[in-house]
């Protein structure tokens, strides 16, 4: 019986994977330095060989489904990677083709966020929903709409992506190329980049968090703002799609009540009245050091 998947998570620093049973058990896991490798070929052929050694460590390629991938700008119909601003790799890169080759399996490639929203839909809080949203707050903002129980891909595989939506004209550069996105002001990079301007220092989201806590007025005042443009950013999406709940995701949620309590405070402030009430925000359900190899071995 072919019980077993694999999960990988491809980030532009680090890679996740591992193995993966029916009932959401990691069996085993380790990562790679996504970074270090000068070619997707070199890539592959790195993790191919780590992952050749837990297939064989878990009785063979015979117990295993097949392979997963989850990776900015993955697009689920062609299995590339396509312009992925945070991966050194340029253009259109045949991910899961290089991985399916090597390990002699069949592998399937999402967007990351996507790959997290299958994963809360199996594995985690979203058990039984129908219509959700996953947002990941993490170096960027990334989004997995589930409508009716699928995940949504329209036409060309890149459908849903709210850190692209723009929500200040003519605002912070992105790197998607344009100005003013959600991400660039509700992401980790999005609160780093907050602090500079009215701090006038260089904190990451988490030191931000710690000033906050601390009981610092501009940092107070910084989740106060994100929370106000992710809410009302939020507020939009639910007059297209009409979801159950919102899940939060990544470094940003982390920080809790410091970013859930303005953007839920603001996200009803915006809502359309026949949608008031109806929706919750909701904290992941899934560890978040384990979400990204479970969402992504959902695929396979």
């Amino acid at each position: 019986m072919k019980s077993l998947s694999i999960g990988i998570d491809i980030g532009g620093t680090g890679t996740k994977f591992g193995v993966v049973n029916t009932e959401g058990k990691i069996l085993e896991q380790a990562t790679l330095p996504t970074a270090e490798y000068s070619t997707p070929e070199l890539f592959a052929d790195a993790l191919s060989q780590s992952l050749k050694g837990m297939i064989s460590g878990c009785g063979g390629k015979d117990h295993f489904r097949g392979v997963g991938l989850g990776a900015p700008n993955g697009n689920f119909y062609t299995g590339n990677i396509e312009h992925a601003p945070n991966l050194r790799w340029r253009g259109i890169v045949p991910m899961a083709r290089l991985l399916s080759e090597r390990l002699d399996l069949p592998a399937r490639l999402t967007n990351d966020a996507n790959a997290a929203a299958m994963g809360e839909l199996i594995y985690g809080s979203a058990s039984g929903m129908k219509d959700f949203f996953v947002v990941t707050l993490g170096t960027g903002l990334g989004s997995g709409i589930v409508s009716g129980g699928k995940v949504v891909y329209g036409k060309t595989g890149f459908a849903g992506e709210l850190g692209h939506v723009i929500v200040k004209k003519n605002g912070r550069p992105c790197g998607c190329g344009r100005a003013g996105c959600l991400e660039t002001y509700a992401s980790a990079t999005g609160l780093s980049l907050s602090a500079k301007e009215k701090m006038g220092k260089a904190l990451s989201s988490s030191e931000v968090a710690q000033a906050a806590e601390a009981g610092d007025k501009v940092a107070l005042e910084i989740f106060e703002e994100t929370g106000m443009i992710l809410g009302e950013a939020l507020a939009n999406a639910v007059v297209l799609f009409s979801p159950e709940a919102i899940f939060l995701y990544g470094g940003v949620a982390r920080a809790g009540d410091l970013i859930f309590n303005p953007t839920r405070n603001h996200f009803e402030k915006n809502m359309l009245n026949i949608f008031q009430k109806s929706v919750k925000i909701l904290p992941s359900g899934l560890i978040e050091s384990d979400a990204a190899i479970l969402g992504a071995a959902a695929l396979g």
